[in-house]
């Protein structure tokens, strides 16, 4: 509970909760870990019952986290037993503990810190008090669409105005975990042999269909149930990767074919790039401004067996081409931009808190940027594919508009456009929130005029 609270606290202060977690020790990282993400998932509703129980915010940010952090819990503790009173089955991800070992472990926890100690009576009667009066206090609290929805609510706000017809089912997908995809390295492994070796270990896994999406995936698996990658065949050998349903889409959208000059912007840490030099023996600079995970990129080809004499890896800022660019144009581009990674929450929670909504604004800023640099190094007859992991439309639809404005020698291709990570069946959605737009680029109009 105080390695949870630890990166509450961290995360409020505007850190990665994946930067905490990895600085958390072994013995811990894993309870800690699903305790910190469930506690992201439902922070919204602990957060304006803290403000409702506790008028004064407390001195120590520790004893505001472990307040929330146990508030969290208890809430699904008490929601655990009602369902097993039912006969109905209790969420695998949840972590469900008694209610009184809540309550009891919470006081312990500040009991036990020297500068929490005088505080414990405080915890206990805050917990004791919401075992008592839960329903009246939730219905009060989610009047608060923050705490109904578990979101910001500028953001809940944004999704009701860009998509009225689906915004509760966003909401309510970021509070399901994700599936965990693997695309197969067809190089190694074909899908049929890599679903037989999962049967053989005795893991459940099956392939994946993207309803509506053309064209579809073809190299991804889905496991039953989340396990720790050196648990399943074939990693160390390079039989696959993880990469999420949607985000396979991008490498062969782009269409490369063997003996191109391809181009992969803002590449770590290499899902897309290793996706890429699986389809077709290509000349590919990989590109990032951020060195160290550059690296991370390097690695990833390495395991596959996919770091060639054809491969640069280059670390440059990707709107900067005369720190990086030799002059030789590319037959294709991908340009998977840094965006507010809306669409992704569900694998990363802490975006929802870490994130402001001037955010939107200043990442459609950069995002303009890096285009209008790359276009430049594209070819004539080339093609340019724009993705990234958001739901917002200023960064999706609204950025494609203005690629066709901006550049006239612009034509854009069929591609999926706004992918929605939307739960069928209560279940968790087949893929993240993406944005795929595909363009090429006309030999015939005077580049001169375009910007």
């Amino acid at each position: 509970m105080l390695a949870s609270a630890q990166c509450l606290t961290a995360v409020h202060e505007g850190r990665s909760l994946s930067d905490v977690l990895a600085q958390t020790p072994s013995s811990l990282k894993g309870a800690t870990q699903a305790v910190s993400f469930h506690v992201m998932r439902h922070l919204g509703q602990a957060l304006e019952v803290k403000h409702m129980l506790v008028t004064k915010t407390p001195p120590v940010p520790l004893l505001d986290a472990v307040l929330q952090v146990s508030l969290c819990l208890l809430d699904t503790a008490m929601v655990a037993e009602q369902l097993t009173r039912e006969g109905k089955p209790v969420r695998p991800d949840w972590p469900v503990y008694a209610v009184h070992t809540v309550v009891d472990q919470a006081v312990s926890a500040v009991a036990g810190h020297r500068r929490m100690q005088s505080f414990k009576a405080l915890v206990n009667g805050v917990l004791r008090r919401f075992t008592r009066e839960r329903d009246t206090i939730l219905t009060r609290a989610h009047g608060n669409p923050e705490a109904r929805w578990n979101h910001p609510n500028w953001w809940v706000r944004r999704l009701r105005q860009a998509y009225p017809d689906h915004w509760k089912a966003i909401l309510l997908a970021a509070q399901l975990p994700p599936p965990m995809t693997l695309r197969v390295n067809t190089r190694k492994r074909s899908v049929s042999q890599l679903l037989a070796d999962l049967n053989a270990a005795g893991i459940a896994a099956q392939t994946v269909r993207l309803e509506g999406v053309s064209p579809g995936v073809e190299s991804a698996v889905v496991l039953e149930q989340p396990r720790p990658v050196q648990d399943i065949p074939g990693f160390a050998e390079g039989w696959w990767s993880v990469q999420d349903a949607a985000a396979q889409l991008a490498a062969p959208l782009l269409g490369v074919q063997p003996g191109m000059r391809v181009l992969d912007a803002c590449a770590a840490p290499g899902g897309k790039t290793a996706h890429l030099l699986e389809l077709a023996d290509i000349d590919l600079v990989a590109l990032d401004a951020d060195a160290s995970r550059l690296a991370r990129v390097g690695q990833n080809l390495e395991r596959l067996g996919l770091a060639t004499d054809h491969v640069t890896l280059t670390a440059a800022d990707a709107s900067r081409p005369d720190t990086w660019w030799d002059g030789r144009v590319f037959d294709a581009i991908l340009a998977d931009v840094p965006c507010t990674a809306s669409g992704v929450v569900r694998r990363h929670p802490d975006i929802l808190w870490l994130r402001r909504e001037t955010d939107i604004a200043r990442t459609a800023a950069l995002q303009r940027k890096i285009v209008k640099a790359l276009w430049k190094t594209l070819k004539p007859g080339g093609r340019f594919l724009y993705v990234t992991c958001a739901v917002f439309p200023q960064e999706g639809e609204a950025q494609a508009q203005w690629l066709l404005e901006q550049h006239p020698d612009a034509v854009r291709l069929d591609a999926p456009g706004q992918l929605l990570p939307l739960p069928v069946g209560g279940q968790a959605a087949a893929h993240d929130g993406f944005f795929f737009a595909l363009f090429a680029k006309q030999a015939s109009v005077d580049n001169n005029n375009a910007s």
